[in-house]
């Protein structure tokens, strides 16, 4: 959850909340658009796409520089974040500065 709240911090979206879920059963992982922990949800949508959403309590792993890790490094999500918010400004019909659609309220 550090890495988040610093990548979070460094796209200038420091104040914005996160919610931890923690997955405990099958039921929870098919609610949630779970594809192994941990998942990072922006409104519900993977940050990183490309997982196969499952209902197994599984990890998950992310490649990094110099081999897989079970978080993204700070800087990959730092770029998914923007690349979130950029195609949220492009997809929002007269979106103000400032007022961002799709910006990240919770993560999983």
């Amino acid at each position: 959850m550090t890495r988040l709240r610093t990548a979070l911090d460094a796209v200038g979206l420091g104040s914005v909340p996160v919610e931890e879920q923690l997955i405990e059963s099958r039921d929870d992982a098919t609610r949630f658009a779970f594809a192994g922990s941990p998942t990072i949800l922006i409104d519900g949508e993977d940050l990183f796409p490309g997982a196969s959403r499952t209902t197994d309590l599984a990890c998950r792993v992310y490649p990094t520089a110099s081999s897989l890790a079970g978080w993204p490094e700070v800087e990959a999500i730092s770029a998914a974040l923007t690349a979130s918010l950029d195609g949220a400004r492009d997809s929002a019909p007269n979106s103000a500065e400032g007022s961002v659609p799709g910006a990240p309220g919770g993560a999983v």
